[in-house]
């Protein structure tokens, strides 16, 4: 049983969360309802999704030699391609979301944790593009061959070493 796709829904899930989290966070620090340093949720929040993704990338690449006997080489690697654009956007919200607890002017803060929250928008587009690859691997390459009894490889995946 692959754990890849298992794996997956935690980045994923939290992806399109973060918006949602990081602007109520942003929204109660600006109105004072809450002190800055609740903050902290939202980056412990991102690094789970950015640590999550990097288990997702290690699960993939360890399930790599096997679904690639049965996937065309070009969608594999547009999904490979399309979590890396995610990990780097992840981390780099990552980045940004923990500048606001080491900066003591409000107005900073308050500013980082806009840009922060903005970046997470991005990353929800960069989760929904790497998602979309994998449903392609799934959905129209077939890739559940690879565990199931009897795999035959696909004819367009034998092409594509050629």
């Amino acid at each position: 049983m692959p754990i890849h796709p298992v794996i997956v829904h935690i980045p994923v899930a939290l992806a399109v969360l973060m918006p949602l989290i990081a602007g109520a966070l942003l929204l109660a620090t600006w109105r004072k309802w809450l002190p800055p340093r609740a903050w902290a949720l939202a980056l412990g929040l991102q690094a789970v999704l950015a640590l999550g993704g990097l288990a997702a990338m290690n699960t993939g690449e360890r399930e790599e030699d096997r679904v690639e006997k049965v996937v065309s080489e070009a969608a594999l690697e547009a999904h490979e391609d399309a979590g890396k654009r995610f990990m780097v956007g992840a981390f780099g919200v990552l980045a940004l979301a923990a500048i606001p607890l080491f900066v003591r002017r409000d107005t900073l803060k308050i500013a980082t944790m806009s840009l922060a929250t903005a970046g997470t928008l991005a990353v929800v587009a960069l989760g929904y593009d790497v998602g979309h690859q994998g449903g392609k691997l799934v959905y129209v390459e077939g890739a559940t061959k690879a565990y199931t009894q009897g795999a035959v490889p696909n004819a367009q995946a034998r092409h594509d070493d050629d």
